[in-house]
């Protein structure tokens, strides 16, 4: 079991956050987990923060988790980056995820998940497109960490 886990993505907005408050849902605060993205996203006017994906806030209550405190944030806002295991949800997390463990032991996992937002339809069928995307993450967390 690591010690510290980082999911990245491209946003930080919907996936890494659902990962990173699933592992904390499921495993507790047995391990350090944090979570973060390539590049900045939507910023709410009022605070200049990033916000997560209302859509992903709301899939996540439904499990009686709250995404709505969760601050997003790029790789260079990490305050600690000696991170054991390193889980990149998107190809282009994978690279840069490779990039800062070079020289490190941190283990690096590739698990592609595809990205909700991208889903057209009724609110119904975007919803349904993210709760796959949460159970798909539920799934490979109890897999990878024996939750």
């Amino acid at each position: 079991m690591p010690d510290a886990v980082l999911f990245c993505c491209t946003y930080n907005q919907v996936r890494s956050p659902m990962a990173e408050s699933l592992l904390k849902h499921i495993i507790g605060t047995s391990i350090f987990v944090d979570s973060c993205g390539l590049r900045r996203g939507v910023h709410d006017p009022d605070t200049d923060d990033m916000e997560v994906d209302p859509l992903a806030a709301e899939v996540m209550k439904e499990l009686g988790v709250d995404l709505t405190r969760h601050r997003c944030k790029i790789f260079d806002d990490l305050e600690d980056d000696s991170f054991d295991l390193v889980i990149s949800l998107t190809p282009q997390a994978q690279h840069r995820a490779v990039e800062i463990a070079r020289g490190r032991s941190a283990d690096i996992e590739y698990w592609p998940t595809l990205d909700p937002s991208l889903t057209e339809g009724t609110r119904e069928q975007r919803l349904e497109a993210y709760r796959q995307v949460r159970d798909g993450l539920i799934t490979r967390i109890r897999a990878r960490f024996g939750a």
